[in-house]
């Protein structure tokens, strides 16, 4: 689906990765489930594209719904793929995390595990070889991604900025829709391994001048980077 100028999301509002096309390839950002292969290659061909033109694929972080199809990439076509070193082990399947749910409407988790399973996310496949990054790296890839280090959801969650798209894209720093409530809009993301630093990371997207705020679960946001933010901690200082 494209969603602006070189900028295109595979996935829906349950689990969304995004591609920044440009003249020199793709970057992908996220890989979601192993099942949006077929919405991969739908989005490529449509642009008269095929995986040889992916550069790389950053993951915002290292959870299953979120490394899908990335070792697929890398074993068969030969993409790199970049993680902060923090969550390196996670992608790898090395490490196992068991974070709280929080407020859970059982319509919306029916949803979610209903999608997650039909897209293959009951069978991970985990990374066998990665690339790591650091807050701060800008990557030599199409549209000179921007590393911008987000612990809180993981200990190395990470946000991408793209200014060639004007867009940031966030993993689940925030989330714009919530998986196991249905709640719509900005809100701080479920399945967080330390909630308090994951608020404080929000800090560092100040002064991020970005149309687009993407995150790997919800609806995309284009209304800013501050109005989004606000929004998040409005929610998260709710009783």
């Amino acid at each position: 689906m494209k969603l602006d100028h070189q900028l295109h999301c595979i996935g829906n509002d349950i689990v969304a990765a995004y591609l920044v096309v440009t003249d020199g390839g793709v970057t992908l950002i996220d890989a979601g489930l192993s099942g949006l292969w077929s919405d991969l290659i739908a989005e490529l061909s449509g642009l008269g594209l095929t995986p040889a033109d992916i550069r790389g694929v950053i993951l915002t972080h290292g959870d299953s719904d979120h490394i899908g199809f990335a070792e697929r990439l890398r074993r068969d076509h030969g993409v790199p793929v970049y993680i902060h070193a923090a969550d390196a082990a996670r992608a790898r399947g090395e490490e196992k995390t068991s974070p709280g749910l929080g407020p859970v409407k059982i319509a919306a988790l029916a949803r979610f595990i209903w999608y997650a399973a039909r897209k293959g996310g009951l069978r991970n496949t985990y990374l066998t070889e990665v690339r790591t990054v650091a807050d701060g790296d800008v990557l030599d890839l199409p549209g000179a991604p921007v590393i911008i280090g987000m612990p809180g959801h993981s200990p190395g969650s990470i946000a991408v900025h793209v200014p060639v798209v004007d867009a940031v894209f966030v993993g689940d720093a925030l989330t714009t829709k919530h998986v196991l409530t249905g709640r719509p809009g900005p809100a701080p993301a479920p399945f967080t391994d330390d909630v308090p630093e994951a608020l404080a990371s929000l800090d560092r997207l100040a002064g991020i001048q970005a149309r687009w705020v993407l995150p790997g679960h919800g609806t995309p946001w284009d209304g800013g980077v501050e109005e989004a933010v606000s929004r998040v901690r409005a929610v998260a200082a709710e009783p």
